[in-house]
């Protein structure tokens, strides 16, 4: 289709899932990617269809009452972060780009916090970082992601009466003392710093929407889903990638592995014992996995209680022991730590926003290239 760029010209973009072109014939490539009033008369009576199989799903239920629902036109302007001709973001209809300036939806990262946390606890929703979301009081089961904020407030020396200055920052590592998250910070680039109000607030925030599509996640946020095969193929994928993929890293000192390896065991009986309550089966799966894994977790305690030099897992380079390193608990506590600026995505070497990563293949990756690494991503709608 027809559609204008940031410059005063016209340009035509082909929409193409990988070699297969978006796996439509000519005929329904219209329907699968086209904003005109002919499509949508078109697709009107699918949509009808799409939406009954929709209810005829436990789980895609399930996750319809998880979506938030977006107002047409998203309710609020934002601003283009890249060029200055923009007037406001204005959502394509099915293009992740605004048609004021041609720019992508990521860079304008449309909304307010409240939204990226909504988006956040759905993804980490039913996943082994569940843990890092709370459940919404009325809201019907939807869990919001209980982001790390922190607030450091320093004295300001003055000939008259002290004053304080206060940072605050957007987001910091969760489970750490001011000390160990002020550390951390200061290891990573200024410019990143999720200061609020400042340029790597927003960095942060474009990263979210960057590394972490909702319509890699979510379903009822995808335009190119055509048939109940379709949407079961999309919700297997995601349930498969919570649970065996997705994972946030975890913040200590080089050789505190084991206390972060009991944590998790902890948190994993607590999580067993949780759902034996209502399956009495699973109870005494839960009261055996316990024992196990303990006595995975002192091994590996002990093996770090008697290490003397700690490499990272990226670069290779040495982990000084006064210094926070960042863990991933699928990758092993005691067989991999990172530099804070060494957690990237092993395709695009950008560092994991928030620390959410995706292990695959012994492999760091953000969600969007995971995501890319098991189905082909269309160039055009930005859907897998």
């Amino acid at each position: 289709g027809l559609w204008r760029g940031p410059g005063p010209e016209w340009r035509r973009s082909d929409c193409g899932r990988g070699e297969r072109k978006c796996g439509r014939q000519e005929r329904n490539l219209k329907s699968h990617c086209s904003g005109g009033a002919e499509a949508e008369r078109t697709e009107e009576p699918r949509s009808r269809n799409h939406r009954q199989t929709l209810d005829n799903m436990d789980v895609s239920s399930a996750m319809e009452k998880m979506s938030v629902k977006q107002s047409a036109g998203g309710g609020r302007a934002a601003v283009c972060l890249v060029c200055e001709s923009c007037s406001g973001f204005q959502p394509h209809s099915w293009r992740k780009a605004c048609i004021a300036c041609g720019c992508s939806t990521v860079d304008h990262a449309p909304g307010s916090d409240v939204e990226d946390d909504q988006r956040m606890g759905r993804l980490l929703t039913d996943s082994s970082c569940s843990h890092l979301t709370a459940k919404v009081k009325g809201g019907g089961g939807l869990r919001m992601y209980k982001r790390n904020r922190m607030i450091v407030t320093n004295p300001v020396v003055s000939r008259k009466d002290p004053t304080f200055n206060t940072t605050t920052y957007d987001w910091a590592p969760a489970g750490l003392n001011q000390t160990l998250a002020m550390q951390y910070m200061e290891l990573i680039p200024e410019s990143q710093r999720p200061v609020s109000g400042t340029d790597g607030a927003l960095e942060r925030r474009r990263q979210l929407f960057n590394q972490l599509p909702v319509h890699d996640q979510d379903p009822m946020k995808c335009q190119s889903l055509a048939s109940e095969e379709e949407i079961s193929s999309m919700l297997l994928f995601v349930k498969h990638y919570k649970q065996e993929v997705l994972g946030v890293g975890e913040v200590a000192l080089p050789g505190e592995g084991r206390a972060l390896r009991e944590a998790a065991i902890q948190r994993t009986a607590k999580e067993a014992k949780d759902r034996s309550n209502s399956d009495k089966k699973d109870q005494d799966h839960a009261s055996t996995n316990p024992s196990t894994a303990s006595a995975a977790g002192s091994t590996n305690g002990t093996e770090d209680s008697t290490k003397t030099e700690y490499r990272c897992a990226g670069c290779k380079g040495e982990v000084a022991k006064e210094f926070p390193a960042v863990y991933a608990e699928r990758a092993g506590y005691h067989s991999a730590m990172w530099h804070p600026t060494c957690f990237v995505c092993s395709e695009c070497g950008q560092e994991l926003v928030d620390l959410v990563y995706f292990w695959s293949n012994q492999k760091l990756l953000c969600g969007r290239h995971y995501c890319q690494t098991v189905w082909p991503r269309c160039s055009g709608c930005d859907e897998v």
